[in-house]
């Protein structure tokens, strides 16, 4: 398939496209074999892992990349739609992980991680900061610019954020205990605030990588009405 005239390099693409993702996917998948050897409260608990907002990110930047280098393998240009529409969701949550967890970390560590369960740094990394960085290169260099309006994007934040939100009660129904410290701080009003704000932080990350994109890339008259 030809380049779109507003991406800076070729993909999909059987050369750095795919080698870009294979690496993508060797750091992902790194994190999840230390998961499994991880052996904490979190192992047999309801949910597993998946608690964390950032292994559930984790996991959609995995399903993206895997289908991004499927589809530079088979040169795909469904595929390749397929993964630019994940990029859409799981790019600006990777900058939200990345964002909230290094900011409430500067502030106290014990928020997110009890002292007990700290993990070594270059783990941290591949949790925290990879994805973001892998996705949001991913989004500048290897794809199309993003159609997406403000509106929209907010729309599917909130609507994710409050998911998770049911999803972390459930857990807590059936654990006793909240995955991040501090949850169990906030009140239900100060949780809502947390959740609604991680959603704006979403959405303010899509416009910001939308910008970078036009920045790097162009950006035409058509593009310019659709934002």
């Amino acid at each position: 398939m030809a380049k779109h005239p507003l991406q800076k390099a070729e993909s999909p693409a059987p050369g750095f496209s795919l080698l870009w993702h294979l690496i993508g996917i060797a750091s992902f998948v790194s994190s999840f074999r230390f998961l499994l050897a991880w052996e904490t409260p979190m192992t047999n608990s309801y949910g597993w892992h998946l608690q964390f907002f950032t292994i559930i990110a984790l996991t959609l930047s995995t399903i993206t990349f895997v289908i991004a280098a499927v589809a530079d393998v088979t040169r795909s240009t469904a595929l390749f739609n397929v993964k630019n529409a994940l990029s859409v969701v799981s790019t600006p949550i990777n900058v939200v992980v990345t964002t909230l967890y290094f900011g409430i970390s500067a502030v106290d560590p014990a928020l997110l991680v009890p002292p007990e369960f700290k993990i070594p740094f270059a783990v941290d990394l591949g949790f925290h900061f990879v994805p973001c960085l892998v996705l949001t290169f991913d989004h500048l260099v290897l794809s199309p610019p993003w159609t997406i309006r403000t509106h929209e994007m907010m729309g599917i934040s909130t609507a994710f954020a409050f998911a998770y939100w049911y999803w972390v009660e459930l857990c807590y129904s059936k654990n006793g205990w909240y995955v991040y410290p501090i949850f169990a701080l906030l009140n239900t009003s100060q949780r809502v605030i947390l959740f609604i704000v991680a959603g704006a932080l979403a959405t303010l990350a899509s416009s910001s990588l939308k910008a970078m994109h036009a920045k790097i890339n162009g950006q035409t008259v058509a593009t310019k009405k659709t934002n």
